[in-house]
């Protein structure tokens, strides 16, 4: 029973990471239907901000610019012309990520390099270390900062009308396009947050969006497609089921386990907790 107690707090800060990565992922595939395999870059480029900036309170900002001015470009150079083609979307950001990768092995280099935690972030509570309990927090702000934009704001309404039906939306006055560009931007810059969140756990490296990325999408999907509530319920469950997974076997297993109980739930649920409800005429 210690046993379970203590991992409980270790699942809930996995939870938290996925959570924080797939918020922008809610945005870019659950909401536009791109599927960016590009989004572990804009993780690693907040990393890297991080890095540079060596001040964590500074680099949040300036990481969320940063991923969100590339995914901007490339929203704007290339996906734009690929809008309803999932799977030409997904051939082309995973040639960009693997040029961002390169570009990052060619700026920083390959070995991964370790960004200092502040000092205010040392010691924690209980069994939980006070750089963990930050996250959750940064987490929980994120998914406060996203639905109030989604239903507080003028142009997150227009977000849920372009996501819902764009011919109709566009025909109302909505610059389609507008919105699409806003989305991207944030849904990079959350993936900026994101890595800034995972230097606190461990190093920066090139290829540190790739070890999340693949649980980020499940995240979305098992949430079902655009749903936040969805997304939050789902990190929480796939990161208490990888710490368990993980305590009572080993990683790789922990790995399969995680992958077999999204495959079963999917075949059971294939749209995911929660679906967007809509009238459609018959």
């Amino acid at each position: 029973m210690s046993a379970f107690v203590n991992q409980l707090p270790i699942g809930l800060s996995i939870g938290a990471v996925l959570l924080l990565i797939a918020l922008g992922l809610t945005f870019t595939f659950g909401q536009m239907g791109v599927i960016n395999m590009a989004h572990g870059e804009f993780i690693m480029a907040g990393a890297y901000t991080a890095f540079l900036l060596q001040d964590l309170v500074l680099a949040l900002p300036v990481a969320f610019l940063v991923a969100g001015v590339m995914g901007l470009i490339l929203e704007r150079a290339a996906i734009r012309h690929f809008y309803g083609r999932p799977l030409d979307t997904l051939l082309l950001t995973w040639g960009v990520s693997l040029v961002l990768q390169q570009l990052a092995r060619d700026l920083f280099g390959a070995p991964n390099v370790q960004v200092p935690a502040p000092s205010w972030l040392a010691g924690g509570l209980g069994s939980l270390p006070y750089n963990r309990l930050f996250i959750m927090g940064l987490a929980v702000a994120g998914v406060v900062a996203v639905w109030a934009y989604l239903t507080r704001t003028g142009m997150g309404r227009r977000t849920q009308a372009v996501v819902q039906n764009r011919q109709l939306a566009a025909t109302s006055g909505i610059d389609a396009g507008r919105v699409d560009m806003l989305t991207f931007f944030i849904g990079s810059g959350l993936a900026g947050v994101a890595g800034v969140a995972l230097t606190l756990i461990g190093p920066v490296g090139p290829a540190l969006g790739t070890y999340y990325i693949v649980d980020a999408f499940l995240v979305v999907v098992a949430g079902g497609l655009g749903q936040l509530r969805g997304a939050v319920l789902a990190a929480l469950g796939l990161g208490l089921l990888n710490s368990y997974a993980e305590f009572w076997s080993d990683a790789s297993l922990a790995k399969v386990i995680v992958f077999a109980a999204i495959i079963a739930f999917l075949q059971v649920r294939p749209q995911g907790m929660f679906v967007l409800r809509s009238r459609v005429l018959t």
